[in-house]
């Protein structure tokens, strides 16, 4: 089975749930609508992370980071995912 490791930079309690680009060049950063209280906003990433890869929840497993807005992120069962270049499309 492939994997994808991605770095995440997250950003709870945001207006919208997407991808914002990439936050100092090293990790690609994600808004969350949840709020870092009792894991939801973890929650929200993974769920967001398996909809946009096309896999189950199970699937996403975040290796590094759980209390940071710093996070390596693990998804199995996908051989690429590309954020897109431009948030907004």
């Amino acid at each position: 089975m492939e994997k994808v490791i991605l770095q995440i930079r997250l950003t709870p309690g945001a207006k919208h749930t997407g991808w914002q680009g990439k936050w100092n060049g090293t990790h690609w950063r994600v808004a969350v609508r949840e709020r870092a209280v009792d894991n939801k906003a973890n929650e929200a990433l993974i769920d967001f992370l398996a909809s946009e890869a096309g896999v189950p929840k199970k699937n996403v497993i975040i290796t590094h980071g759980l209390t940071s807005r710093q996070k390596q992120v693990e998804i199995t069962g996908v051989e690429k995912l590309e954020p897109p270049l431009n948030p907004t499309e």
